[in-house]
């Protein structure tokens, strides 16, 4: 891509882009207002105000952490991209995370509801971090498969859009994430997430950041604003990045606990189960530039960039994000207890690390197929649909029964593709970027 040349930058169409950029910042306005005035509003509508918000300062993060690939260095931009793809999410959950260890410091006890609701501010970190990692799992990996296929169909090659496959080099990303979805499934076995877990996860995240950093340099795929920012001048882009970087960091420490806050509030003045707000609203909100970016790529047939993106997201999530909440919580709390694991939390810490091998089967030979894909987005919907409108009897049992499918499922799938892992395994870990990129 050549950032310069004058008929390119006509067909990024910058009037549109400008027009992206003004509606991302137009919707962080009033949450920005009502920080600043506090004003006394029903608490669903600051909810929607302070969620809306959080999606507008996401979408700008996520164009300004695309564009900054251009002047950082490889290794620098792995680290740095890395956590800013999680600052979104992490914000809201370590709002939680925090009110958790306020919560122990002052009881002494696991983690106790507090505000009047019904549930533990260390339930709600749990929860936020769990429906964020299955939503990418369930509905973006599945995503890109479905608009690819589509997109093909309508090309009249459905027979191209029934498997969708990731270059070598993706396999560091899937051997990384084995490494932390085998850790992960001790989770449930435990009582919290413990410093040593913290130590576990986020030393896997260095070793493959330091892994990926290797990667030689490449031009990054760059869609939408993010595609006519990277056409400035270097002082105007990197300008330009700064602005939005710091811009949006503001925009989420303003309104992340106030968007934690109202959600919680909204589901005890609605009747609705709060737990599940924060489960599946927060993650969607976090989560939908990702996803969208993702699409945008599928919906141009790029599906390893597509796919690539989600799978990296994933292990980002899968140990970054997860090894850093208890220690948020053992810093609020004065203390070095680890993460309480309260309640259902069990089943639902089961129920993310068993979606997570099961999804890691199916890509043991780095495609995925049409059919694949709806037994992943099948899987997650039927889960999520009976806790969101299933009789609360029956919620623990969903659970457990969908945890033994995907264990099921995905130890099939192993065993029939047990040949591949090996090659999988020394190609994430050993085999140099050189020869992963030959492909």
């Amino acid at each position: 891509m050549t950032t310069t040349d004058e008929d390119l930058h006509e067909a990024l169409h910058p009037g549109r882009q400008r027009v992206s950029l003004m509606l991302a910042v137009a919707v962080t306005v009033p949450g920005i207002v009502l920080r600043l005035t506090e004003p006394h509003l029903a608490e669903p509508l600051l909810a929607l105000l302070y969620g809306m918000a959080i999606v507008g300062a996401a979408f700008l993060l996520s164009w300004a952490a695309e564009v900054a690939q251009l002047d950082i260095s490889a290794g620098l931009a792995i680290a740095v991209l890395a956590f800013i793809a999680v600052l979104p999410e992490y914000a809201v959950d370590l709002v939680f995370a925090i009110k958790g260890g306020n919560s122990f410091e002052e009881t002494g006890r696991a983690c106790l509801p507090i505000g009047g609701g019904e549930e533990s501010p260390c339930s709600l970190a749990l929860a936020n971090m769990t429906g964020a990692n299955r939503l990418l799992i369930g509905v973006g990996w599945s995503m890109v498969i479905f608009i690819a296929w589509w997109r093909w169909r309508q090309r009249g090659q459905p027979e191209r859009g029934r498997e969708v496959t990731l270059s070598r080099s993706h396999s560091v990303e899937l051997s990384y994430l084995a490494v932390a979805t085998l850790y992960s499934l001790t989770l449930p076995l435990k009582s919290s997430i413990t410093l040593v877990d913290a130590a576990v996860l986020v030393t896997i995240f260095v070793l493959y950041t330091v892994r990926v950093s290797k990667a030689p340099p490449s031009e990054p795929h760059l869609v939408g604003p993010a595609r006519w920012i990277g056409g400035f001048t270097v002082p105007g882009r990197r300008a330009a990045v700064i602005g939005l970087f710091l811009f949006a960091a503001t925009v989420i420490l303003l309104t992340a606990e106030h968007f934690a806050e109202a959600l919680v509030a909204s589901g005890e003045s609605l009747g609705v189960s709060e737990f599940l707000l924060v489960q599946w609203l927060a993650p969607l909100a976090s989560e939908a530039p990702e996803l969208l970016v993702a699409g945008l790529y599928a919906w141009r047939l790029n599906t390893d960039a597509g796919l690539g993106t989600l799978v990296s997201s994933k292990v980002n999530q899968w140990t970054l994000l997860v090894g850093t909440l208890p220690i948020a919580f053992a810093i609020a709390s004065g203390s070095v207890h680890g993460l309480p694991i309260v309640g259902q939390q069990r089943e639902e810490l089961l129920l993310t690390a068993a979606q997570s091998v099961f999804a890691l089967a199916i890509l043991v030979n780095r495609a995925m197929s049409v059919r694949e894909a709806g037994a992943l987005f099948g899987l997650f919907m039927v889960q999520f649909i009976a806790g969101a409108v299933g009789p609360e009897s029956i919620h623990d049992e969903v659970r457990i029964i969908t945890s033994v499918a995907y264990l099921a499922l995905g130890a099939w799938l192993f065993l029939a593709a047990r040949g591949a892992v090996p090659p999988l395994l020394n190609d994430g870990f050993r085999t140099s970027y050189a020869t992963l990129s030959k492909e």
